[in-house]
């Protein structure tokens, strides 16, 4: 008993004589370094260094220490201005030791007086992530990870750690070794910033040293995650690149829309399921996975998208699924073999992105094979990314975007539902009614710009390829009619609204689809599996009743409309199809905008074959 009064006495001593250290210190160096430090001020701080001489160096240790203890302050400011002071291998060793000098006092302030930082609790969710990601109960593994990445502060990573049982030892050694990749970064930035300074080293060259630097601590990064933390987790969501891949868009996309989650309804379910959701833009695969919070899931994804060699690889070793749209493949396959591994599984069954607000059709549905098996399904919804990024425009606009779990059935109740059921709580559930009735407000003086790629057609003189965006009105330059839009991207005047000019457009297509024949003389690129580059060729393309016709000098073939369920475009640009296991790509030499066209007639035809014509595609089975 009296031996631990008198460790604590020395202890508490010890912390007595080091705050002591800090206020002799403190007038002198460490107001205006930390001034310098919140200003930018390197040169400053730099000069003031090298005036102190061996103080300076002291100095470095005690900041580095402190900011590790109040967590919040970044250390790299110090690590940079140490390496802009000192020979290299010097500022190495003084921010060692202030990094050790810091976590030696968090542990003694964790472990004997149970001080626990705020700002440190702050990070737990971040380390939380970072435990159940990686699967490791080795502190020391998971603390070397959390060292080499930008995400948690070293402060809050040496507090969750002196929380543990590790030994001090262990501890100590971890630290003083886990930082060394970042210090060096940070040194070396320091030391060729001051070549730079002197003149010694170009401003390219400065750059190019920084880049290089930064690449290599995502290589050491990426080694520690794929070799030896998650090995044996490669093709799979657990594997290093899917971490990667979802930190990344992560980094990219935090701050440019307010997400609000909703995934109350997913709590107590068991075991692997099919997520469903819509899809009305670009990201939604990422606010899905924002929505299941921790689960890692595998995503099917349109196989072209990822059919670079990098973005190949990547979608592999991140364990997606590739599907090629509208044409049969292995698919259902891999998606049954991914389920049976553990992981769920999201598919976005429209199989495109939605052009205007609304879902479209499910032209695949695997209801049937869903009820078969008695698949537990999860149902989701997004809403308010559709007028953030729309497939007609590229600017993306800050909004609110809500992301909701909004029906969760298991394999008991699928076995009361028929398929026809099934499928119409599926389009009921997924659906939403933001175009008709906009979540979020913009402050734009071109809301209309590429609303003219999907609005083809005036849908007041029936002219095609006549209307333009003007700031935020839509204009025929035919018959001059103008549609003006609100600030919620409603129309101020009959249109109502994008969805309803769509349909206007649609009766416009109607009355003509027994007899008309779309022509396009096009260049063609042809994707083919397991060759990086397309072959190129030049033909003409045909739509009618009857199917598709490609002729070319080399190539002659076609689609019957029954095998036609759909045609993926992009907006002003192409549309394709798949055809004998090769991809298609279709770029109109004249009038881009026509693509849009023959997907809506397409569409149009698989309507009538299907009996819906009378339901007119029953609102998109909006509530």
């Amino acid at each position: 008993m009296k031996g631990k009064v008198a460790e604590r006495m020395v202890i508490g001593l010890s912390l007595i004589a080091l705050v002591l250290l800090f206020v002799f210190f403190f007038k002198d160096l460490l107001v205006p370094l930390f001034s310098m430090q919140f200003g930018g001020d390197f040169d400053g701080a730099k000069e003031l260094l090298e005036s102190k001489g061996l103080l300076g160096g002291l100095c470095v240790i005690l900041i580095e220490a402190l900011q590790m203890v109040v967590v919040f302050i970044p250390a790299e400011f110090i690590q940079v201005s140490s390496g802009l002071s000192y020979p290299f291998h010097m500022s190495v060793i003084l921010c060692d030791l202030g990094v050790c000098l810091g976590a030696t006092l968090i542990f003694l302030l964790s472990r004997i007086c149970q001080v626990v930082s705020d700002r440190s609790q702050s990070s737990k969710d971040k380390i939380g992530f970072f435990t159940t990601m990686t699967g490791s109960k080795s502190v020391m593994v998971l603390m070397y990870l959390l060292f080499i990445t930008p995400i948690v502060p070293f402060g809050a990573i040496c507090y969750y750690g002196s929380g543990t049982d590790i030994s001090y030892r262990k501890y100590i050694l971890t630290v003083s070794t886990g930082v060394i990749p970042s210090i060096i970064t940070s040194n070396l930035i320091g030391t060729s910033a001051k070549a730079f300074i002197k003149n010694e080293l170009p401003m390219w060259m400065l750059i190019l040293i920084i880049v290089l630097l930064m690449l290599l601590l995502f290589v050491l990064l990426w080694f520690l995650l794929d070799k030896v933390i998650l090995r044996g987790k490669d093709c799979t969501p657990d594997s290093a690149a899917y971490f990667v891949f979802f930190k990344l868009v992560g980094a990219l996309r935090r701050h440019r829309q307010r997400l609000h989650l909703d995934s109350e309804k997913l709590k107590g379910v068991k075991g692997p399921y099919i997520l469903l959701c819509n899809h009305v833009s670009f990201y939604d695969f990422y606010y899905v996975r924002e929505l299941l919070g921790e689960a890692n899931v595998s995503f099917v994804v349109n196989s072209h998208v990822g059919n670079s060699p990098i973005l190949k690889r990547i979608r592999e070793k991140a364990g997606m699924i590739p599907k090629k749209l509208f044409y049969p493949d292995t698919a259902a396959l891999k998606m049954m073999r991914t389920l049976g591994k553990g992981y769920p599984v999201v598919v976005f069954p429209e199989g495109r992105l939605s052009i205007d607000g609304r879902c479209y059709p499910i032209v695949e549905s695997a209801a049937r094979i869903y009820k078969k098996h008695g698949i537990t399904l999860v149902l989701a919804n997004i809403s308010g990314a559709y007028f953030a990024n729309p497939k007609w425009r590229r600017k993306f606009m800050r909004s609110d975007i809500y992301a909701s779990v909004t029906r969760v059935i298991d394999g008991e109740e699928m076995k009361t539902l028929s398929v026809e059921e099934l499928e119409d709580i599926i389009m009921s559930s997924i659906s939403c009614k933001e175009p008709s009735e906009p979540l979020n407000r913009y402050d734009s003086k071109k809301m209309a710009k590429g609303l003219e790629n999907i609005l083809y057609r005036c849908a007041d003189c029936g002219e095609l390829y006549t209307t333009v965006s003007d700031g935020n009105d839509l204009v025929c330059t035919a018959c001059g009619k103008m549609h003006p839009l609100d600030g919620t991207y409603l129309f101020s005047d009959d249109a109502k609204s994008i969805p309803d000019y769509y349909d206007r457009i649609k009766e416009l297509e109607r009355p003509g689809l027994d007899t008309f024949e779309l022509r396009a003389e096009v260049d063609t690129k042809i994707f083919t599996d397991g060759k990086r580059r397309p072959r190129k060729d030049h033909g003409e393309c045909t739509l009618t009743k009857a199917g598709f016709a490609y002729t070319s000098e080399k190539i002659s073939f076609t689609v019957p409309i029954e095998k036609l369920p759909a045609l993926a475009f992009s907006c002003n640009e192409e549309f394709e199809l798949y055809y004998n296991k090769e991809l298609y790509y279709f770029y109109p030499v004249e009038n881009r905008r026509q693509t849009v066209r023959w997907a809506l007639l397409t569409d149009l035809l698989y309507e009538v074959r299907n009996g819906k014509e009378e339901r007119k595609n029953a609102d998109r089975h909006i509530p």
